[in-house]
């Protein structure tokens, strides 16, 4: 099947070309079109006049368009994470990172139909998973390229904004990546938005960041739980105390990590009149549920570096700091946050052995930490695989934030 679809993109990239953005890749634009085809929804380009009768006719050129009755057999045929046969909603999934946002929306019978992600590390494995090479900078991708979507996905990075000449409006996140997400809802308007982000975007710039972000969103057609009278009238203070409620931790629905994240669940003004968050699951956590048989010998950290773990804490909390090192057993109800920089000596979790040093999660602990399916092909590279986890969001929780949206649509 692979075969098949290799000769399928080829005889799309003349025509792909005169579309990709600067920045992005012919095969994300081919991987587009074909799951468009294969799926029945919405092109990148459309507005351009791509669409369902000039991609067929492309492939007709080079009699391929034979393929197309088992277009989705041959897309998904190698592929375990697929989404559903009968989808309900469609969404976009940008900052991308390896797809986990993308995993709790298809299990609640969402199409993805576009992706995006600069990172060519996690655009190989998210490629590797769900069989779609996203787009790259999507500073450079116009929002009325973009199909037409249900919901707008986002883990998006936590910058600061200006202070100057403060509009309260979508200019004043120019410059930032989130002017980007702002952009595409204003022209794209899909009925829901979610977006993630650390807790610590709550206190960013004392509060500053995120009235930013609110007042922007509420001014381009958005509400949230927090009421539009509040973000634009409220202080920093007020605003902050309603955002905490919008924060969820994972060991609330089954995952044995203390991760706490904000989840901004928006709307389009008078879709609903608010949003119910989910409820912990009652699932109990133990780190135990994650971990390996039998783990690999070279997970077990070396002398010299379980040393420098046990110093390091004993002169942070000297210094005030309190914090060296993480270590949990199979019977500890969670481990702490794992971080994209768990490569590079563990630090936050430690496994402890019985008669032998701690050791570090292997790359498939670190997926179930996250409830990533056992399915999920990680990167090939042990360095890559734990920043890409570590950078990624707890799959049951957006499974269970996707589930009452996905009701609401």
């Amino acid at each position: 099947m692979t075969n098949y679809l290799v000769q399928l993109e080829n005889a799309l990239t003349p025509l792909a070309e005169k579309f990709v953005p600067e920045g992005s890749s012919v095969k994300a634009v081919t991987d587009q079109w074909l799951h468009a085809l294969a799926n029945d929804s919405s092109f990148f380009a459309q507005n351009k006049g791509i669409n369902k009768q000039v991609i067929s006719a492309e492939l007709k050129k080079v009699s391929l368009d034979k393929y197309l009755p088992e277009l989705k057999e041959i897309i998904y045929t190698d592929l375990t994470l697929k989404p559903s046969q009968k989808p309900k909603f469609t969404f976009i999934d940008l900052f991308a990172g390896i797809g986990g946002m993308r995993l709790g929306f298809q299990n609640n019978d969402g199409l993805c139909v576009f992706s995006s992600e600069f990172e060519k590390n996690a655009q190989a494995t998210y490629s590797d998973n769900h069989g779609e090479f996203p787009f790259g900078d999507i500073t450079k991708v116009f929002a009325e390229d973009i199909p037409d979507h249900d919901v707008l996905v986002a883990g998006f990075p936590c910058q600061p904004f200006s202070h100057a000449g403060l509009k309260l409006g979508i200019d004043d996140t120019r410059g930032t990546l989130f002017h980007d997400i702002a952009r595409i809802l204003e022209t794209k308007k899909p009925k829901f938005a979610l977006l993630e982000n650390v807790k610590g975007l709550i206190s960013n710039d004392k509060g500053y960041t995120l009235q930013v972000v609110l007042r922007t969103l509420t001014r381009i057609g958005y509400s949230c739980n927090i009421s539009k009278d509040l973000i634009q009238n409220g202080t920093a203070k007020q605003i902050q105390a309603e955002a905490k409620k919008m924060v969820l931790t994972s060991t609330d629905f089954g995952v044995p990590q203390n991760r706490q994240r904000i989840y901004i669940v928006l709307w389009q003004d008078g879709l609903i009149d608010s949003f119910e968050y989910p409820t912990p699951s009652g699932i109990k956590t133990k780190v135990g549920d994650i971990l390996e048989p039998k783990p690999e010998p070279k997970l077990t950290i070396s002398d010299r570096l379980w040393d420098g773990h046990q110093r390091r804490k004993i002169e942070n909390k000297n210094n005030g700091k309190g914090f060296g090192f993480g270590l949990v057993t199979k019977e500890s109800s969670y481990a702490n946050t794992i971080s994209a920089r768990y490569y590079k000596d563990g630090s936050e979790i430690l496994i402890a052995q019985e008669n032998a040093n701690p050791r570090k999660l292997s790359p498939r602990e670190a997926a179930r930490l996250q409830g990533f399916p056992d399915t999920f092909r990680p990167s090939k590279s042990n360095v890559q695989a734990y920043k890409q986890f570590g950078n990624s969001v707890s799959v049951p929780v957006i499974d269970a934030i996707s589930k009452v949206i996905s009701i609401k649509l």
